[in-house]
């Protein structure tokens, strides 16, 4: 009965009209990112932090949300009719659905990504309805050694699953974490890293790193590589839907993709990218017809089509359960509640109830809505990309801009993004990643608290962590993903999942 009232719970906010309003406008935003390529959720959701300010918390984590898996479903459309992803997490997509439209298929190769996408995305919002309150109640059991070693695992993690060299992985981790501590400590109130800054005493602001990171840092980064225009494939509605024997096809490649989208997407560095390559990997592998991956395979669609939308939606479990955030868009997200004076963790479930569940209740309508938005509107979606990208740039540094300056009324803000923009774009082109440097600034902080925390309890004693079996295991299993991941056979196999060409 706990279930059924907790979701009356989350209807009776969920389907009031300004969440309401607030999903479509996510779910709206989200296909637009997914189908433009250079945007993505992450720039979107860190251009949208400031506007977000002066709504209720409710409608502006449901709107936030929309645009995260929203722009799973928008990227398929464009990487099936254009051969162009609008998101990385659709490059997969790409491969045989591109192949499927141009032998004339490319109706069925649009239905079945929808149709995967959507029971995938319902199957995941019902796995966090039913799961997410078992793991808050643990959660709440958690003293400062559990919680210290748990964001250790958390960061660690997503240097584990991150792209490419490792010490670059870990060098940007370092950097996060030296960032998120700049300012007064909360203990001594001594100034750190401030370099005599009279605005840096507050810290960095999160919002205009990620802006200048994700917002300006792709602007420059896309300038250099903007994609050459691609004629679309033309298909008509009546197209769209798949017939009975389609469906049994492609039926247990769906169930797969969703099972390994539902479990990478809980874990830290994980979600849609790494769940579509590694459910396409997994695909291929099990197939009685592997020899028609890359040329049209119906499974090359819906299997990755599936685990990006369960990763996607798994990936709110981590954050909202425990208070850690498992890809660079939960950080943001986490931001977010931060700055509406909610802390992310198993307390929101017993404190704000309303707004736990009405996102929970969110998910289903947002899936149905994207549903409704991605498959009648193709050729709308398919023209926007006649529009170059020179175009678009300077309205998106123009609405960065603003919006960052909107929080504070502080020109410095200003500065802290444009000095951030050309960070993230020279750390891009230098081969590092921006997300576990964000997840970085996001946590450091945090860790340094607990850890504090942990010596009060002990009186110095650093053998705590052990002592405790909680905070031990989620050490060691730290320390072994380090290693695991260290050893060179692993390595090459982790960065020939993660390979995006």
């Amino acid at each position: 009965m706990d279930l059924v009232s907790n979701i009356a719970i989350g209807l009776d906010s969920a389907l009031s009209w300004s969440n309401l309003l607030y999903a479509f406008i996510g779910c709206l935003l989200g296909t637009l990112v997914g189908v433009l390529p250079g945007l993505g959720p992450s720039a979107t959701v860190a251009m949208l932090l400031p506007a977000t300010y002066q709504l209720d918390p409710a409608g502006s984590l449901i709107m936030l949300a929309g645009i995260f898996y929203g722009a799973s479903y928008g990227g398929s459309t464009t990487a099936i009719l254009v051969n162009l992803p609008g998101e990385a997490s659709s490059v997969v997509t790409a491969i045989d659905g591109y192949q499927m439209a141009r032998k004339g298929r490319a109706g069925l190769a649009l239905s079945s990504a929808a149709c995967a996408s959507f029971f995938a995305g319902c199957v995941a919002t019902l796995v966090i309805a039913i799961f997410a309150p078992v793991l808050g109640r643990m959660a709440l059991k958690f003293g400062a050694p559990e919680y210290f070693a748990l964001m250790a695992l958390g960061l660690i993690a997503s240097v584990a699953l991150a792209r490419g060299s490792l010490v670059k992985a870990l060098g940007m981790i370092v950097l996060g974490v030296a960032c998120g501590l700049v300012g007064a400590d909360r203990g001594t109130s001594a100034l750190r890293f401030t370099f005599g800054i009279p605005e840096l005493a507050d810290g960095l602001n999160i919002i205009a790193v990620a802006m200048g990171m994700f917002g300006l840092g792709e602007i420059i980064f896309n300038l250099q590589t903007e994609p050459a225009q691609r004629s679309a494939m033309k298909t008509r509605l009546r197209d769209l839907w798949p017939h009975m024997k389609d469906l049994r096809a492609m039926a247990p490649a769906v169930a797969r993709g969703t099972a390994i989208g539902g479990v990478l997407g809980l874990l830290p560095g994980g979600g849609p990218m790494l769940s579509a390559f590694s459910a396409y990997a997994l695909e291929k592998r099990v197939s009685k017809n592997a020899s028609e991956f890359g040329h049209g395979a119906l499974g090359g669609v819906a299997a990755p089509e599936a685990a990006n939308n369960a990763g996607a939606q798994m990936s709110f479990i981590p954050l909202l359960t425990l208070g850690i955030p498992s890809n660079v868009t939960m950080a943001l997200m986490a931001g977010a509640m931060m700055m509406q004076g909610i802390q992310p963790g198993p307390t929101v479930m017993q404190e704000q109830p309303d707004l736990f569940w009405g996102l929970v209740v969110s998910m289903w309508i947002g899936n149905l809505m994207l549903v409704m938005l991605n498959l009648p509107m193709v050729g709308l979606w398919v023209k926007l990309l006649s529009i170059p990208y020179k175009y678009l740039y300077l309205a998106i540094a123009v609405f960065c801009c603003i919006g960052v300056y909107s929080l504070n009324n502080s020109p410095f803000d200003v500065y802290v993004m444009v000095v951030f923009g050309f960070v993230g774009y020279v750390l891009k082109k230098l081969g590092g990643e921006p997300a576990p440097f964000i997840m970085g600034m996001i946590l450091g902080p945090m860790l340094e608290e607990f850890l504090r925390r942990s010596m009060q309890l002990s009186r110095g004693d650093p053998m705590i962590f052990l002592e405790r079996p909680i905070s031990a295991a989620l050490l060691f299993i730290a320390a072994a993903a380090i290693i695991i991941v260290a050893l060179p056979t692993v390595a090459k196999r982790k960065d020939a999942v993660l390979e995006e060409e």
